[in-house]
């Protein structure tokens, strides 16, 4: 279909993951109901191709409310279980695409193609009857009696349901630019001011221990403190860069910060090279590297705890000499640096923003949405699935899978006729 028609049972804003299965379910539960599914680009699914390295990360082996932040527990729970992980991978495999489970539970396509993902979401919604129109930005929505009127920027449709699945800001290239909010809130809805997630953080430009380092990889705990008060711990990958940290305990991390400074509270972060060890843990173990091997070069002795290239540039910043023997290290040096080993400040000025992001934190609150069909409480007919809502999950999958799920909710309970209470 190429014109928009004059009017459709259900109208779906967006063509990214959650919308793309809010038409297919919805569909697929009942043929009859007429489904549009409306986007701006021309080419539908660009963020679903450049996910995961363009591999695609469709979802997790292993997903609860635990895996998520945003609004409530219990209503991020009752989604994901109407249409859990199981169901997820027997849907995929049903549309052509079989998966295979990577470190940390990652599923990916057996092609490790992204494309693949897509086209095979565009094939099922063909097959299925969803009209979908590329190149129709939807510019408002309004109430119109007991239906909508769907105005793009070719012309205009009425619909008896809608359903915004716009995504957020975060990489605004592929289409997500936020307005789907403006949408929300002229309809009534409650907009939880959002912020970039799962985003690389820029460092201050005097910090300098990211110098001759960018691209080591390493384990590390990182802990952020809220008001002087530690508020999370994050366990995973550090990737060291040229503007400051990236990998994906770094990305998981960037909400938070990102919340902290919205909040107008003082946020602050350190690393902690020996994921699970304390200061003393670590002091003691200097202590007997001195006396079991008391010629060893502190530097090769610290390289043996870090990457080399960090080890050097660990001791750079402590003014510490790399080539005395720890046979010679005084008490005072020891317990600096196993101070510094577990507890580096990481001096965070800001991250890299939207451009770079793969989620959006915040969003239409869950507290305006029926868990049990998607479906607006303050807006009769209107359902609101994927990054629209203020869920963002931790990276590895779990954003898809809730894109997946809140779009089989929302499905099931269209093709029902069921409506927000």
């Amino acid at each position: 279909m190429s014109g928009l028609p004059r009017s459709c049972d259900v109208a779906v804003i967006g063509a990214g993951a959650a919308g793309l299965a809010t038409a297919i379910f919805t569909r697929r539960a009942d043929r009859s109901r007429s489904v549009v599914l409306l986007d701006s680009a021309r080419q539908p699914g660009a963020k679903i191709l450049v996910s995961g390295g363009s591999r695609c990360n469709v979802t997790n082996a292993t997903v609860t409310e635990r895996d998520f932040w945003g609004g409530r527990p219990a209503i991020i729970r009752r989604v994901l279980r109407a249409f859990p992980v199981s169901e997820t991978i027997a849907f995929f495999r049903d549309i052509g695409i079989t998966l295979h489970e990577e470190a940390g539970g990652k599923l990916f396509p057996d092609s490790n193609r992204a494309r693949d993902v897509l086209t095979a979401l565009l094939r099922e919604c063909d097959a299925v009857g969803a009209a979908l129109l590329p190149g129709q930005r939807v510019v408002d929505i309004e109430r119109s009696g007991s239906a909508f009127r769907v105005r793009t920027a070719h012309g205009e449709l009425e619909a008896g349901a809608v359903v915004l699945a716009t995504g957020g800001q975060s990489l605004p290239k592929s289409g997500s630019d936020g307005a789907g909010y403006d949408i929300a809130k002229r309809l009534g809805h409650t907009i939880v001011p959002t912020t970039p997630a799962l985003a690389p953080l820029v460092l201050a430009a005097d910090e300098s221990r990211n110098r001759g380092v960018s691209g080591v990889s390493q384990d590390v705990e990182l802990v952020i403190r809220v008001d002087n008060t530690i508020a999370i711990r994050l366990t995973g990958a550090l990737l060291w860069t040229h503007f400051g940290i990236s990998g994906p305990v770094v990305m998981n991390a960037s909400r938070h910060w990102h919340r902290a400074q919205l909040e107008g509270r003082p946020v602050s972060m350190t690393a902690n090279f020996r994921p699970g060890e304390s200061f003393d843990a670590v002091d003691a173990q200097w202590q007997r590297r001195a006396t079991v091997t008391p010629k060893a070069s502190l530097q090769s002795a610290l390289a043996m705890m870090v990457p080399a290239s960090v080890a050097a540039a660990t001791l750079q910043c402590l003014h510490m000499d790399g080539t005395i023997a720890l046979a010679h290290l005084s008490r005072d040096d020891r317990r600096r640096l196993a101070r510094a080993l577990v507890e580096w400040p990481l001096t965070v000025t800001g991250s890299r923003g939207y451009n770079y992001a793969e989620a959006t934190a915040g969003g239409v609150t869950l507290a305006e949405i029926e868990a049990a069909t998607m479906a607006s409480r303050v807006c009769a007919g209107l359902y609101c699935v994927g990054e629209m809502l203020d869920v963002d999950g931790r990276i590895g999958g779990f954003n898809f899978q809730w894109a997946w799920a809140s779009g089989f909710v929302a499905g099931r309970a269209l093709a029902r006729g069921l409506t927000s209470r």
